[in-house]
C-alpha cells in the first residue's frame, strides 16, 4: 500500500514538474514587444510563403507574417497580415516584394522604399494600414521567361515557315541568281580597265581646267578693282561727274537769268506787234478808203457839235 502510495506521489510530482518547465519556457519565449500590425492584400501569387515567415526591411528582419487567409469580398485575394516593430520606418512610399531564401525556396516579406511612390498611405484594411505588394524577382522571371519561350515559339515557327520547300527552292534560285551575279561582276574590272587607264590625263585636264579657271577668276577680280577705283574716282568732289554737274548747273543759271528774260521780251514785242497788225488789218477791213484819204475823224459824241443821236 505504501509502495502504491510513493508511486502515485512520484507521479504527481513528475506532473507538477512538468507544468512547471512547460510554464517557465513559454514565459521565457513570449515576446514582450508590442509589435504595430499591417496588411498586404494582393493576387499576385505567394508560393513558399508560411507563417512566421520573416520581414524584412533593407535587409533587416523587423517583423513576422503572423497570418495568411483569403479575402472573402474579393475572390482570388490572399490577404496577409503582419506584425513589425514600432520603430519601422514605414512611409507612403514603401512597398513590399517577396524574396527567397537560397535554394531552399522559403518565401520572405522584403521592404524597400520608392521615391516616385508617394501616395498617401490612406488605405486601410479593417483599419490596419495596407503596404502595396508588386512582383519580385522571381515573378519577373517567370513572366519574362514565358515572354522569352513565346518568342522563342514564333522564331521557331518561322524558321519553319523559311525551310519549307518551297522557300528552300527560292533560297537556292536566290544563291544561284548571286553566283551568277559575281561570276559577272568578275568581268568588270577588265571591262574599267580602259575607262581607268583614262582618268590621269582626265584629272590633269581637270587640274588645268581649275588653273585656268583661277586665272580668270584673278582676272575678273583685277578687272573689278579697276572699275570699283574708276567709280571712286568719278565720284570725288572734283571727278568728271563733279565737273558735268557745275557745267550742267552753270548752263541752267545761264539760261534763267540771260536767255529766258530775253525770250520773255521778245515775246511781249511780238504779242504788241501783232496786236497793232490786228488793229490795223480791222481799220483796213471796215474802212479800205483810209488807204486813200487816210484815217477819218472820230464821229462826235454825246454832247460834241454836231452830235446827233440815233433815231429809234
Amino acid at each position: 500500500m505504501e509502495s502504491r502510495s510513493h508511486a502515485l506521489m512520484a507521479g504527481f510530482f513528475t506532473i507538477a514538474l512538468i507544468t512547471l518547465a512547460t510554464a517557465f519556457a513559454l514565459w521565457l519565449g513570449k515576446d514582450r514587444i508590442q509589435r504595430t500590425p499591417y496588411m498586404i492584400a494582393t493576387k499576385l501569387s505567394v508560393a513558399g510563403l508560411n507563417l512566421q515567415a520573416a520581414v524584412r526591411y533593407k535587409g533587416i528582419k523587423v517583423g513576422n507574417v503572423t497570418d495568411i487567409d483569403f479575402d472573402d469580398k474579393n475572390p482570388g485575394q490572399i490577404l496577409l497580415k503582419l506584425e513589425m516593430l514600432p520603430e519601422t520606418p514605414v512611409t507612403p512610399s514603401t512597398y513590399a516584394t517577396l524574396g527567397y531564401q537560397g535554394v531552399t525556396g522559403i518565401a520572405y516579406v522584403q521592404l524597400d522604399e520608392d521615391a516616385n511612390l508617394a501616395p498617401p498611405l490612406v488605405q486601410k484594411f479593417a483599419g490596419i494600414p495596407l503596404i502595396p505588394l508588386r512582383p519580385g524577382m522571381m515573378q519577373n522571371l517567370e513572366q519574362r521567361g514565358m515572354a522569352i519561350l513565346n518568342q522563342t515559339e514564333e522564331l521557331s515557327k518561322r524558321m519553319n515557315r523559311l525551310l519549307d520547300p518551297d522557300n528552300q527552292k527560292s533560297l537556292t534560285s536566290a544563291v544561284n541568281t548571286i553566283g551568277t551575279a559575281a561570276a559577272a561582276w568578275q568581268g568588270v574590272p577588265a571591262k574599267l580597265e580602259p575607262v581607268l587607264s583614262t582618268l590621269p590625263a582626265l584629272v590633269e585636264r581637270t587640274k588645268d581646267s581649275v588653273n585656268a579657271f583661277k586665272a580668270f577668276a584673278n582676272d575678273a577680280s583685277r578687272m573689278s578693282n579697276n572699275i570699283n577705283n574708276l567709280a571712286n574716282k568719278l565720284q570725288t568732289s572734283d571727278g568728271a561727274i563733279a565737273k558735268l554737274n557745275q557745267t550742267v548747273e552753270q548752263i541752267g543759271d545761264h539760261v534763267t537769268q540771260e536767255t529766258l528774260p530775253a525770250i520773255n521780251t521778245l515775246s511781249r514785242e511780238a504779242r504788241s506787234s501783232m496786236r497793232t497788225l490786228n488793229l490795223a488789218a480791222e481799220t483796213l477791213n471796215e474802212r479800205p478808203q483810209s488807204i486813200l484819204f487816210g484815217k477819218s475823224a472820230p464821229s462826235p459824241g454825246p454832247g460834241e457839235a454836231g452830235f446827233v443821236a440815233p433815231q429809234k
